[in-house]
């Protein structure tokens, strides 16, 4: 099992302060109210409750819960249904009760809690100041201990966002987020990983390097994250295949047999902050280039990497639109990782569509298995990115030499050596028997199809993402949208462009709804295709 580097004492539920001599707290009991906040603790009080009087709470204010040796910190919402949470009750939602860990009726200890110590720090930053590192280590223990409400949170994203982070700052940024989790050491020199910066449909290449890399002998414990804006991420679609949610230990194991791992990254605490500021952040639609770089590099150097290749696509519809931006956030990217110590190749790559033909886990799962068959119909532009991302992880490796990277990849794949690595990952992480050539899609299909004659010159990513979304991806897995036509392709009136695929009527007609808004394809002369230069 890989050593564990447990987080300075910050945790969500922690051991309880010393009590306030002029405040005791009062005693009620704790109700499971079901409700799924989303990374907020919310405590629910009656309207009439004997403490919500005495104490003058208001809507939003903040109660300390405590109960066993633990603490929670939740705000408040009033309610007026007995049916909800009685006069003599707190209610608490589902991630709150979990935390404090105790059965419904038990009495617990309710007071106003104190504002988190670093707000004075939140106040620095929304008047524009800079920020020392030791200011971002106690804003990012707060924001882990779920401290900080979602008002609170919002503000401090907005803070980061407006007055843009210096690279000191992102640099303090991702030390605190690495800090305040859990940290893995796998005791080897060499421990590779490979991630992209998203909003790129399809782009299925990770469930591709890590079989080549790892059929080469590197290790490769690839802790991936679910989707939370998009139609897949990188676990829901290894979900399709296998089970992604194992204890640490067993995925412990699964690495040191085979030399890798594709599981979801929520088991092991890794960079806790960064999910809670992800669920503020993606609402929001803020990505800003520092946000971006600290939420990525803290999770690969907790998640113990060494060595890391970087996937940036450029596109009219990708993150980054142009060569001069993606260039600055490289050289963001590469200040941050050496001061972190990780090992960092930052790729360019063409965004200006969708990578494979499938955007949705079912779909993707099968690109790519048949990309991992060698299946003359398997999408060929997923293919040759994985391996060229698979190559310049490869050289990473002292014995391989720079450029050689690519043909040995190739061969893995060809010879059928990626194809066992996987086939071993899925038995090892526990098969869900999937047949790639037989899928289970939604089983409601709309077939889109071209108005007018003439040559595919753009494709819009968000759209098509949006549009996949809307069918029920991710969460049904056999949702999503099947691409049947890509950038440069000449099509006439009446061509299938795409078929979207969901597996309940409402979803359907969402998804139609948006196609007949915007359909995400662009037609026109061949000579209106774009070009876009990148580093391969």
């Amino acid at each position: 099992m890989p050593e564990l580097t447990e987080p300075s004492p910050s945790g969500a539920a922690v051991p309880p302060a010393s009590a306030d001599a002029t405040a005791p707290p009062h005693r009620l009991r704790v109700r499971r109210v079901a409700i799924d906040t989303w990374r907020e603790n919310v405590a629910y009080l009656h309207r009439d409750c004997a403490v919500y009087r005495a104490e003058g709470f208001q809507a939003l204010s903040k109660v300390e819960v405590r109960a066993n040796g633990n603490r929670v910190l939740a705000t408040v919402n009033v309610v007026d249904d007995t049916a909800i949470v009685g006069c003599d009750e707190l209610g608490l939602s589902e991630q709150a009760f979990a935390l404090l860990g105790v059965e419904d009726g038990y009495h617990v200890a309710v007071s106003q809690a104190e504002p988190p110590a670093s707000m004075h720090a939140l106040f620095r930053k929304l008047a524009g100041e800079r920020l020392r590192q030791d200011d971002f280590l106690a804003i990012i223990r707060d924001v882990a201990g779920h401290r900080y409400s979602k008002i609170e949170l919002t503000a401090f994203v907005v803070a980061c966002h407006r007055e843009e982070l210096d690279r000191e700052e992102v640099f303090f940024l991702s030390d605190a987020m690495v800090k305040t989790g859990q940290r893995l050491n796998w005791h080897e020199p060499l421990v590779v990983d490979k991630h992209c910066i998203g909003g790129i449909p399809g782009n299925r290449t990770t469930m591709l390097v890590v079989p080549i890399v790892a059929a080469h002998g590197l290790l490769c414990p690839k802790t991936s994250s679910r989707a939370i804006t998009s139609p897949a991420g990188t676990a829901d679609t290894m979900e399709v295949l296998a089970n992604v949610e194992l204890p640490l230990d067993r995925l412990s194991d699964i690495v040191r047999e085979h030399r890798a791992c594709l599981a979801w990254g929520g088991t092991a605490a890794l960079s806790p902050a960064d999910d809670v500021l992800i669920s503020v952040e993606r609402p929001l639609s803020i990505d800003s280039p520092g946000q971006m770089v600290a939420s990525i590099l803290s999770k690969k150097v907790a998640a113990g990497a060494t060595h890391l290749v970087l996937d940036i696509p450029i596109g009219p519809t990708a993150k980054v639109r142009s060569m001069p931006d993606a260039q600055r956030l490289r050289r963001l990217f590469e200040y941050v990782a050496r001061r972190m110590g990780l090992a960092l190749d930052v790729v360019i790559t063409d965004g200006r569509q969708p990578i494979g033909r499938g955007v949705g886990p079912v779909l993707e799962a099968r690109d790519v298995m048949q990309v991992l068959e060698n299946d003359p119909h398997a999408p060929q532009d997923l293919r040759q990115k994985a391996l060229r991302l698979a190559g310049r992880l490869l050289e990473c490796h002292p014995d391989v030499r720079g450029g050689d990277g690519y043909a040995i990849a190739r061969d893995i794949l060809d010879s059928g050596r990626a194809l066992a690595s996987m086939n071993a990952l899925i038995a090892a992480q526990g098969a869900r028997g999937f047949d790639h050539r037989a899928p289970k899609l939604g089983r409601l299909v709309l077939e889109v199809r071209a108005q007018t004659a003439g040559t595919v010159a753009g494709i819009d990513n968000y759209q098509i993402a949006r549009i996949a979304r809307l069918a029920g991806a991710p969460k049904v897995q056999g949702a999503g949208v099947d691409l049947c036509r890509k950038l440069g392709d000449a099509v006439a009136a009446g061509d299938l462009l795409y078929r979207v695929h969901a597996e309940y009527p409402a979803d359907l007609e969402f998804a139609r709804q948006a196609c007949a808004r915007d359909n995400a394809y662009r037609l026109g002369e061949a000579a209106d295709v774009p070009h876009v230069f990148v580093e391969f």
